[in-house]
């Protein structure tokens, strides 16, 4: 494991109903989607953010657990 995918966080994504998507974004002068997943109610993905991925976008009613705390969307 390289020391800058060491330093960074995990995150937690649960999913709340079925068909929640999760799609990463790239770093860079154009963002784009590089990465997406589909969850049931009940599947939990559990991530960071790398050198490839800025953001994450999540559809659908879910669960998210970071270091900072959890948020439900609606």
């Amino acid at each position: 494991m390289e020391a800058s995918a060491a330093k960074s966080d995990f995150f937690v994504i649960k999913a709340l109903e079925d068909g929640v998507n999760v799609i990463g974004l790239t770093r860079g002068t154009d963002t784009r989607f590089h990465h997406a997943e589909k969850l049931d109610q009940g599947e939990i993905m559990i991530a960071q953010f790398t050198e490839h991925t800025s953001a994450v976008k999540i559809r659908g009613k879910a669960l998210i657990q970071t270091s900072h705390g959890e948020i439900t969307n609606d």
